[in-house]
């Protein structure tokens, strides 16, 4: 990226390093709209364990939104030359690297490309494709991604509480939707067009199979972003990939399961 030096890295993507120094390493990987700050209430339970790195893709939370480049970040490329910059300035090596929905598919594509870095992956409510495409049931016609796309990019606020509790679910506790359209509204509405076209139009099918290291599958009970048929073919398509199915609802278990969440992470690291 013109301008910048490996040396920047830490404060581009707002790097946070706690927990115990001689554990096991975490890599927590947020996903569209949100920033580290999602991973709040299973960071502490996992900092017991683990050495838990966070971190938040440019143009999220407290990066440095002018290392944002249309260029880079139009494709999941971008966001997973973020994750490998990050992991060859802090030397992470054996990495667990979690990611929280299109970030799962970001830990696909960087275990793919090094995976000798990467000691296992673990896919939290993951869709390798949102559209569906013939006998693939991703959740979503093309028409209602367009519907999704055209209203963000028409009125972002708007779009934001609106989705933000569907997409949270539990509407018996709205807190959590609140918390969700909350971290939207923090986003750059320029730049979160760009990243939701990223996100709803990607189509990560291929590469699933392509992947070597031990994974984990972590899909919710009900979850309109990410439904159950979404889990089983990830699991299907992925060597020897476990899935777990908490007994939760929406497709942010890390707020609404976050106990849950962190054992199904703890016990498969």
């Amino acid at each position: 990226m013109p301008g910048w030096s490996p040396m920047d890295v830490r404060t581009r993507n707002n790097i946070v390093v706690t927990g115990r120094e001689d554990g096991p390493i975490v890599l927590l990987a947020h996903g569209f709209g949100c920033d580290q700050n999602l991973w709040r209430l299973v960071t502490p339970i996992l900092a017991e364990q683990f050495r838990v790195v966070l971190f938040d893709y440019v143009g999220s939370g407290k990066s440095d939104v002018t290392a944002w480049r249309p260029q880079r970040y139009s494709t999941l490329d971008g966001y997973t030359k973020d994750v490998l910059e990050i992991c060859r300035q802090l030397d992470l090596r054996d990495v667990v690297f979690v990611g929280h929905s299109v970030s799962a598919m970001v830990g696909v594509l960087a275990t793919i490309a090094e995976p000798r870095r990467f000691a296992k992956l673990i896919l939290v409510t993951p869709s390798p494709r949102y559209i569906d495409d013939g006998d693939y049931r991703g959740g979503f016609s093309h028409a209602d991604i367009d519907e999704l796309l055209e209203s963000l990019e028409s009125n972002y606020l708007g779009w934001s509480a609106t989705m933000a509790p569907v997409i949270m679910g539990n509407p018996d506790r709205p807190e959590l939707g609140k918390e969700l359209e909350n971290a939207f509204c923090q986003t750059d509405p320029a730049i979160a067009r760009v990243f939701a076209r990223t996100t709803f139009l990607a189509d990560n099918r291929a590469d699933l199979a392509k992947v070597s290291v031990p994974t984990l599958a972590i899909e919710c009970a009900q979850d309109v972003v990410a439904p159950r048929e979404v889990g089983r073919y990830v699991r299907d398509q992925i060597p020897g990939c476990q899935l777990v199915t908490m007994a939760a609802t929406g497709h942010c278990p890390q707020l609404s399961a976050p106990q849950a969440t962190a054992k199904a992470i703890a016990s498969f690291v």
